[in-house]
């Protein structure tokens, strides 16, 4: 029996789609069939499986189960939880891989999977060759079983276990995801008073949307920390992968700036290390870690690939704009929100300053939020190599990791073609708004060139 997957759902980094649309149990079995068959053609035998809190997530891992168990592989039942909750367990348990059924931040109706086996991340390629599996019906036979393991406790245990101080009152914002019960039991272990809200698991989101790297998702997490005086706040997205947070004047601390505080006890304990982030991150980032004595690294966008560059480069922290911190230092490699949470408290802690004074000091600049504009799904990889092209030609500065970013007097700016949706990215960064606006233009230029206007794609 073969299975053809929605073309849609097969994206760069996971599987995901919108369930009774572009996503069903059917496809949810035919995932287990072919991760199991590649799993099983690489001598995997136990898998653990995990599940966020959205309604169809249990039908979905129930599927997902059924067909990684028919592929012969035995499968460790963690249950819901977060996504880094399921990382743990294939760190620490004695099992070849893993997945999360998880729709991270989308919106309710999106659900999909996130696959780790012998220790990396299936992604890329690998993905696509999941889908070419299906539609051959290359899978294997077999009759796995099902064991159900409790690991929260475990996983919690392990957050704190070599937590090293720093006492402040905190609010928090599980955003209704699959982490508020990890949450809740996290905050009873670390000193200090702590103030959470939508801890309970509700996969139709009703309080905001869980993503909390889009400011307004963050209103109800800023007037917490103002109505009682706190001393920051931390927010998490559906599966508690990505972080966000505020300080106590209700200032965001983008993703780039986490990196930026978090880097310097990292860089103490590890003199020269390389240390990553993504494309759409600020120069300052970049500077501050040279400034450290470290090694920054400009990498492309995606969870799957920045664990990749870690590892070949034995990076022990490296983080994206979108809010995933990884932690090798420490810890075990994988994007994790809640253990980001613990070490955000230690590094300011290690300051010996508060939140709000460390983003006071930080350089000022004006920056573009992420701007998004839609593009054919045909188009979107052309125009970049476009306007690459164009560029190299005039002899400007660009650096071509992923998309063209470009250095000028005034800044940067930065077209980049998402790799999971058909919309292309733009970023720019300058001293003054004045700066800003020649970057901008200098986007609208090149977008024309290549006969197109930038008009704000939905989110």
């Amino acid at each position: 029996m073969t299975h053809k997957f929605h073309a849609s759902i097969l994206r760069e980094y996971d599987v995901r789609g919108i369930v009774g649309n572009t996503l069903h149990a059917a496809d949810a079995r035919a995932l287990g069939r072919s991760y199991g068959a590649l799993a099983v053609s690489e001598g995997a035998k136990r898998i653990a499986c995990g599940r966020d809190g959205r309604t169809h997530s249990p039908e979905l891992q129930d599927a997902l189960i059924e067909g990684l168990t028919q592929s012969g592989l035995d499968v460790v039942n963690i249950g819901m939880g977060p996504s880094p909750m399921l990382y743990f367990a294939t760190a620490t348990l004695s099992v070849d891989g893993g997945i999360q059924v998880t729709g991270s931040h989308n919106p309710s109706d999106y659900n999909g999977f996130k696959m780790l086996l012998k220790g990396r991340s299936v992604f890329g390629e690998e993905i696509q060759a999941l889908g070419r599996r299906a539609v051959a019906a290359e899978w294997c036979e077999g009759e796995g079983k099902v064991e159900h393991a409790d690991v929260i406790d475990a996983y919690v245990d392990r957050l704190v276990e070599d937590f090293q101080g720093g006492e402040f009152r905190i609010g928090w914002d599980a955003g209704n995801g699959a982490g508020g019960p990890v949450l809740e039991k996290l905050i009873k272990r670390l000193p200090g008073e702590h103030h959470a809200i939508y801890t309970d698991v509700d996969g139709n989101f009703p309080n905001h949307h869980p993503d909390p790297t889009v400011e307004k998702n963050l209103a109800d997490l800023k007037k917490l920390v103002a109505e009682k005086g706190l001393d920051f706040g931390i927010a998490f997205d559906g599966d508690a992968d990505r972080i966000g947070a505020v300080d106590g004047k209700g200032r965001v601390v983008w993703g780039d700036q986490l990196v930026a505080i978090l880097s310097e006890p990292v860089l103490k304990a590890n003199p020269g290390a390389t240390i990553i982030a993504d494309v759409k991150a600020s120069q300052v980032l970049f500077d501050r870690i040279a400034q450290l004595g470290g090694k920054p690294l400009m990498w492309k966008t995606g969870h799957s690939l920045i664990k990749s560059k870690m590892k070949e480069t034995s990076a022990p922290l490296a983080g994206e704009m979108s809010g995933h911190i990884f932690f090798k230092h420490r810890w075990y490699g994988f994007d994790d929100a809640l253990y980001a949470s613990v070490r955000l408290i230690e590094a300011v802690a290690e300051s010996g300053k508060s939140l709000n004074q460390i983003m006071d000091e930080m350089p000022s600049t004006t920056s573009t939020p992420e701007m998004r504009f839609q593009v054919d799904e045909s188009r979107k990889f052309a125009v970049v190599q476009e306007v690459l092209e164009r560029l190299s030609s005039q002899g400007a500065t660009v650096d071509p990791t992923d998309g063209a970013r470009v250095n000028t007097a005034d800044g940067w700016w930065l077209l980049r073609a998402s790799n999971t949706q058909d919309v292309l990215v733009a970023r720019a960064e300058a001293r003054d708004q004045a700066g800003l606006n020649r970057l901008m233009a200098q986007i609208d230029e090149q977008l024309g060139l290549s006969g197109i206007q930038r008009t704000e794609a939905a989110h």
